[in-house]
């Protein structure tokens, strides 16, 4: 026992130093920082609170921490219901189905940046020809004010990461015992019936892990944001991620950025956590 006590933590020692030295210690030193006026270079002056309240009472990152909610209530919502639809469908005895599920996961694999600068094509340059085409003047200047942006941002998060989504939702809708389904057929249980009653408990774990996949995603986008929007017009679609980055980095106020980096790190975890906690209360109640 002892021996592989030891070999355990010889093996993951490595991944433990790697943790350690690229996440805990940058987290602990920049909570520090999140005090001064640090500069990037040095630290002059400890200010207390003074960045946190300062935070607080500006009008952009407020805007932006609303803005960030509000695309995550939404994404979460629909990649959870485009994700468990895809995987209803390809999970079905179709001749396609090996087909379909690498259609559908195909999108995932291209890079946020990429996809930010198709979509601007198509919402700008497609949309914009087939408004011409059929006088619907709806989709003229699709990204150029904050709504169309924000469906833009929801629009092209989805197409992204759906599939990704639909992949978890597979896992467990294979393994769902198929003597259940038959014996609910047999006993008139309509196709409502034997998704309410038996499937969706069943795959209520992939739910929980979807879910907190797509919390944290959905409150983490940056290049997607960078690339389609760019924050714009007026900083009106800026999400919280590229708000502390033009802070630290256009701005040049490190200290400040770290500040809205921990209030943003508490907001993610305080929400992803209670997720967690009602989805695995609501599992045991099922």
């Amino acid at each position: 026992m002892s021996n592989r006590t030891f070999s355990f933590w010889l093996f993951l020692s490595p991944v433990l130093f790697g943790l350690g030295i690229v996440v805990v210690v940058p987290f602990v030193y920049g909570f520090i920082y999140s005090f001064t006026d640090w500069n990037g270079l040095r630290v002059n002056n400890f200010l207390g609170l003074q960045n946190y309240i300062r935070l607080f009472q500006e009008g952009e990152f407020l805007n932006a921490v609303w803005f960030t909610t509000k695309f995550a209530i939404v994404a979460v919502i629909l990649l959870n219901i485009f994700g468990l639809a895809l995987a209803l469908i390809v999970t079905r005895n179709i001749k396609t189905n090996s087909l379909l599920r690498t259609i559908f996961f195909m999108p995932n694999l291209i890079g946020g940046l990429i996809l930010g600068f198709i979509w601007q094509f198509i919402f700008i340059s497609v949309f914009g020809d087939v408004a011409e085409l059929t006088g619907i003047e709806g989709l003229n200047g699709w990204l150029s004010t904050a709504n169309t942006g924000f469906w833009g941002i929801v629009i092209l998060t989805c197409w992204q990461m759906a599939g990704y989504i639909m992949i978890i939702y597979i896992a467990y809708l294979e393994n769902i015992p198929k003597d259940l389904i038959e014996a609910a057929k047999i006993d008139g249980a309509s196709a409502f019936q034997r998704f309410k009653n038996i499937t969706f408990p069943l795959v209520a774990p992939a739910f929980t892990i979807s879910m907190f996949l797509t919390l944290s995603m959905s409150f983490k986008i940056y290049d997607q944001n960078l690339s389609l929007t760019n924050g714009g017009p007026a900083n009106q679609t800026q999400m919280v991620a590229m708000d502390i980055v033009n802070t630290a980095f256009s701005d040049n106020d490190m200290a400040y950025a770290q500040a809205k980096a921990v209030i943003f790190f508490l907001i993610v975890s305080v929400v992803a956590l209670t997720q967690v906690y009602y989805n695995k209360k609501r599992e045991v109640e099922m």
